[in-house]
């Protein structure tokens, strides 16, 4: 039943995105996904990005969806504090929406500031990002009080995975919406610009697409990598491209590009994005995620959603997406990782295996059920409802 005050469309507003479109990460992901098919459903939606992070084409508005940027610090220490602050003082101030989505636990640090302003909130829970390497003692601290706060004061808590539900129930004693990521069917390119670049030759490169961070463990691959290459004649002329770049370039990024450039066969591509990172994943031998820190691993859905056989380590948010057991390694065993390797890659994939996987995904993972369940959240929070 929808409340008879709230006038249609629903008005919702999204904070905690670095950027939109097109900006790796993620939690943007999920948002350049959700979004536009909540416009499709009626809500009037905005989105608070980022302002350094937006491109020069940067557009106000995009499949219906208004992206409003704000100014933030190009800091890894303040800036998402900076911005969600800045994000619900204009929420609060002067858009009033029916429901601010925030998204992630950083940013539902400031959860109990949206509700002094009298928003309705709803919090999704993309992990323990407290876990991640890259955070110290006090953003650790940061990160477990925004999880604390977020849960415990929003009007609306969703989470992405059973095993992040499971941790919400444990440590704080609450129940939530179990509202995974998802896949939309791609369609499959013919062309191979973004190949031609690198000189990767369809069907012949292992690909992973992920931030440059210590918890994707991108340095197991390489070094993975160039143990198979040496062992089994299967992986010749094999090569593995590597997507993503570093939001804050360090120490970790500098140490991957310098064993990408050392081992023969590896690419680093930077971020790409659009039709380039639709070529890369479309013409792909094999997808690899040996990741040690996930969510809901939405690159693993869309290597899937492009019919990709996918490697990937036994965490438990890897492991929910259902795989059979050959299809996954113990975290950080490289030795392992390389005998996963030279099997997957002296194993023919026949398009029908392929066009299998694509539909076993997207019916498993679907977008449009993702958006109508995250607007049935919404409407029991307008109602007054706790979810």
């Amino acid at each position: 039943m929808r409340p008879a005050c709230v006038t249609l469309p629903i008005r919702i507003t999204v904070l905690g995105l670095r950027g939109f479109p097109g900006v790796q990460g993620g939690v943007e992901t999920h948002a350049e996904h959700l979004c536009p098919l909540l416009a499709e459903l009626g809500c009037d939606v905005e989105a608070i990005v980022r302002s350094s992070y937006q491109s020069a084409a940067f557009r106000r508005s995009w499949k219906g969806v208004r992206v409003v940027p704000l100014w933030s610090p190009r800091s890894r220490v303040l800036e998402t504090l900076v911005h969600t602050f800045l994000g619900i003082m204009y929420a609060g101030l002067v858009h009033r929406p029916d429901v601010l989505h925030i998204q992630a636990i950083g940013p539902a640090l400031l959860t109990p500031l949206a509700r002094l302003l009298g928003l309705r909130v709803v919090v999704t829970h993309h992990g323990p990002d407290y876990e991640r390497q890259k955070w110290g003692r006090i953003g650790r601290l940061a990160l477990r009080l925004g999880e604390w706060v977020g849960m415990r004061g929003s009007h609306g808590r969703i989470v992405i995975s059973g095993a992040i539900r499971s941790l919400v129930q444990a440590k704080h004693g609450i129940d939530a919406a179990l509202i995974p990521n998802g896949v939309l069917l791609p369609e499959l390119p013919a062309s191979t610009g973004a190949l031609d670049e690198f000189a990767l030759t369809p069907g012949k490169y292992i690909l992973l697409v992920s931030r440059l961070v210590p918890e994707k463990r991108h340095m197991d691959l390489i070094e993975a990598f160039r143990r198979a290459a040496r062992a089994d004649p299967a992986l010749a002329g094999w090569k593995l491209a590597i997507v993503g770049t570093s939001d804050h370039p360090g120490s970790y990024a500098r140490r991957v590009l310098e064993a990408a450039a050392g081992t023969p066969g590896v690419v680093c591509t930077g971020f790409r994005s659009g039709q380039e990172l639709r070529e890369l994943y479309a013409h792909a031998g094999l997808f690899v995620l040996p990741s040690s820190h996930e969510g809901m691993p939405i690159a693993m859905l869309e290597a899937l959603s492009y019919g990709l056989p996918v490697i990937a380590s036994a965490i438990p948010a890897n492991l929910e997406i259902g795989l059979a057991e050959e299809h996954y390694f113990p975290l950080g065993d490289v030795a392992a990782l390389a005998a996963r390797l030279c099997e997957f890659a002296s194993q023919p994939q026949p398009p029908a295996a392929r066009d299998a996987r694509r539909t076993w995904v997207c019916s498993r993972f679907d977008w449009n059920r993702i958006a109508r369940e995250t607007l049935a959240v919404y409407w029991a929070v307008i109602a007054g409802r706790r979810v």
